[in-house]
């Protein structure tokens, strides 16, 4: 009678056990959503294959803990929505850690570069076109090429979005949102000058006729140009490029061309209608903006900077096109930054699920409110667009004004530019401390610039 019940005990054992590990336990795993856009509270953002939200099936083990290192530039409004995004994810997928890294624009380039050259670069890093073909073509970055419709979702984004970080066959960044540049001030400031607006369809010349009126005003009217980003629109608005085709050499052969771009520029600083690189030296982050402070009418930047500066400037700000004439051929739609994964990451999957759900999940869209650029998945943007402050909304507009107002993009930089770009730096201050002539600093420019990318051949 015993060894009855004992038998009957164990079976009933047996039983209970098999229906706790029933295949039911899963508790946010892969979603199945068919390519769609996903909210952060339904599953996961793509389709990937063995998606780490906890345990699939029955039997599946805890995923182990991953620590992700990831790194970022920008203003402190970023940092502070970054860090929320990350925490989002962190709650969504347990086991992973990310470990922040972030600075200003300056800085974050000064310190990727020892850790690329100590191979310690973070997995996740925040990418500029200016820099893609210098750690690309130094295999420092992961070919993500594998990883697209596997691990990151691209149902709902265009071919060119994604061919924007492609060096060859390979894409060593995935483009993040999309930009363009423009004009962006203060219209109360701007007033002080005698005008409202700038004129739709302003030329160069009116632009240097306007700016000179800032000093008068007690103002400075903007704080110069990224030569390498704004030299080369004017080139584009000449029929002309900053780089060939093969980047190994200056796409221009008229230095005239950056006498008449640059001339005019440093007479405004010696003047002292725009600051001289002394002052814009004291500007570390929005905060220091001299438009924020009041002492200054507009910026000229990338669309994706504007909600940023009008949230630390804290009063409206309006928006303007670039200069012309051959504005629609000067005009571009650029991806605004990257995330690059690097080649020495041991993580390389979990990164790239991070990346899918940066730019796939709605919820985290709403945090990030088109501040690296106007989304790339297109029903990101019809969720997120209506959830908009009007500041996003103009920002979302007039990407898709400039749309239908632009001209292809060049190929991405070329390595070496961002030697370049230091050139430029080195030589725009002298032009503007006049320690050197536009005659003198075209030429200077020519003969450096083609040795740095003369390497390229």
């Amino acid at each position: 009678m015993r060894r009855g019940w004992m038998l009957l005990l164990t079976v009933l054992l047996t039983l209970a056990l098999a229906a706790c590990g029933g295949g039911g336990g899963n508790d946010g795993g892969s979603g199945g959503n068919g390519g769609n856009a996903q909210s952060s509270e339904g599953g996961s953002s793509g389709n990937a294959p063995g998606n780490s939200a906890g345990k699939s099936d029955s039997g599946a083990k805890d995923p182990e803990p991953v620590t992700l290192r990831m790194a970022w530039w920008g203003s402190q409004p970023r940092h502070d929505y970054t860090l929320q995004v990350i925490e989002m994810y962190q709650q969504k997928y347990p086991h992973v850690k990310i470990e922040p890294e972030y600075a200003n624009f300056d800085d974050y380039w000064k310190k990727l570069a020892p850790q690329a050259a100590a191979n310690d670069l973070p997995d996740i890093i925040q990418m500029d076109i200016s820099y893609l073909s210098q750690y690309g073509g130094k295999g420092q970055l992961e070919d993500l090429t594998p990883y697209l419709g596997t691990i990151i979702n691209t149902d709902h984004i265009s071919e060119n979005a994604i061919s924007g970080g492609k060096l060859g066959d390979q894409l060593y960044g995935f483009n993040i949102g999309v930009n363009t540049i423009q004009f962006q001030y203060d219209p109360e400031l701007l007033k002080k000058l005698g005008i409202e607006k700038p004129d739709e369809n302003w030329t160069w010349d009116d632009y240097y006729a306007l700016a000179g009126k800032a000093k008068e005003a007690g103002l400075y009217f903007d704080s110069g140009f990224r030569p390498e980003v704004f030299f080369g629109y004017y080139l584009r608005t000449k029929g002309q490029h900053l780089y060939s085709p093969d980047g190994t050499s200056l796409g221009y052969d008229d230095d005239q061309l950056f006498i008449d771009f640059f001339a005019p520029l440093a007479k405004l600083a010696q003047d002292g209608d725009t600051p001289t690189p002394d002052v814009k030296a004291q500007i570390k982050g929005l905060e220091d903006d001299l438009l924020v402070k009041g002492q200054q009418v507009g910026v000229w930047q990338w669309t994706n900077q504007f909600v940023g500066l009008q949230q630390v400037a804290n009063r409206p700000l309006e928006m303007a096109h670039m200069p012309g004439p051959n504005r629609e051929q000067g005009l571009y739609l650029k991806p605004s930054m990257y995330f690059s994964i690097s080649k020495n990451s041991k993580h390389k999957e979990e990164a790239a699920k991070f990346i899918d759900f940066w730019v796939n999940d709605i919820e985290a869209n709403k945090l990030i409110k088109g501040d690296r650029g106007v989304p790339v998945n297109s029903q990101v943007i019809e969720a997120v667009k209506p959830t908009l402050d009007p500041a996003l909304i103009k920002v979302f507009d007039y990407v898709a004004w400039a749309q239908e107002n632009s001209s292809p993009m060049d190929p991405p930089d070329p390595n070496g530019a961002a030697e370049i770009i230091a050139l430029f730096k080195e030589i725009t201050e002298a032009m503007d401390f006049g320690k050197l002539s536009p005659e003198d600093a075209a030429k200077r420019f020519r003969e450096e610039a083609n040795a740095i990318l003369a390497r390229n051949k």
